[in-house]
């Protein structure tokens, strides 16, 4: 998608007219391209561009903040319906707060990976800790605690979640990895991802490549089975699957995710 493009690449789209003087290329638009692909072993579905830490911090640089904000709406105009709605929790956590509690204790010490503010942060209003690890330099909410990668293993944690984040980069699995230093014997590890339509509306397939014809922020589709893969390949051990209907003001889905813990 352009907006993607032009964070990551710099790239503008540019349109094709008679006056280029072409002789074999079509007029129209020209987009930035990449190839959708497909494991055929996990069902995981992604595209061929990996973005670099660089490519990455550009893309998520002062997330949503005004200047990200009025570039993406030059992009995509509809934008501007959804902004409120990221200032504002997510109403469907308490469901995944609920679905986590029985594990966890009263006030469980907590560690979010890629929690951005915090607004979203699991046990946000009931912990002992919350410690947030995000690369986009948001001010975080009160009581919330930025903690660098090098800190990471240096504070015992009963809950890490991951929520929302492993579609959005490049290597998900060197990602658990890097969390694998906060997660003790009795901590759980929760990681949470959009269940996307067309892995939904296509159960099991392994031919969505080719369905896929666009790709903005979420880089990666995951069904579970690519899910229980990543946590086997990690050493982890699966406690418990969620699949949750989410209705965020301004599109309907479903959330899924697992919890873990070290074998």
């Amino acid at each position: 998608m352009p907006f993607v493009a032009l964070r990551v690449f710099g790239h503008e789209p540019v349109e094709i007219t008679a006056d280029w003087g072409l002789r074999d290329l079509r007029q129209g638009m020209a987009y930035t391209l990449c190839n959708s692909l497909q494991c055929q072993e996990c069902g995981a579905l992604f595209l061929d561009f990996r973005f670099t830490d660089e490519q990455m911090a550009a893309l998520y640089h002062n997330y949503r903040d005004e200047q990200y904000n009025a570039q993406r709406m030059r992009f995509e105009p509809g934008y501007v319906n959804v902004i409120p709605h990221y200032h504002q929790r997510a109403a469907y956590l308490d469901d995944v707060e609920a679905w986590l509690a029985p594990h966890l204790p009263e006030s469980p010490m907590v560690l979010d990976w890629g929690g951005d503010s915090g607004i979203n942060s699991l046990f946000r209003k009931r912990n002992r800790l919350l410690h947030i690890h995000d690369i986009s330099g948001v001010e975080l909410v009160p009581g919330a605690e930025r903690i660098d990668l090098e800190q990471i293993g240096q504070q015992q944690y009963d809950l890490v979640t991951c929520s929302q984040v492993l579609e959005h980069v490049s290597y998900p699995l060197e990602v658990v990895r890097s969390m694998l230093p906060a997660l003790g014997s009795e901590t759980l590890l929760y990681l949470e991802v959009p269940h996307e339509a067309l892995v939904r509306e296509h159960p099991g397939s392994l031919e969505l490549a080719p369905l896929k014809r666009h790709w903005h922020e979420h880089v990666n589709f995951f069904s579970e089975v690519a899910l229980h893969r990543l946590l086997e390949r990690q050493g982890l051990v699966l406690v418990d699957v969620l699949r949750l209907p989410v209705d965020v003001g301004w599109s309907r889905g479903e959330v899924m995710g697992v919890l873990a813990r070290r074998a």
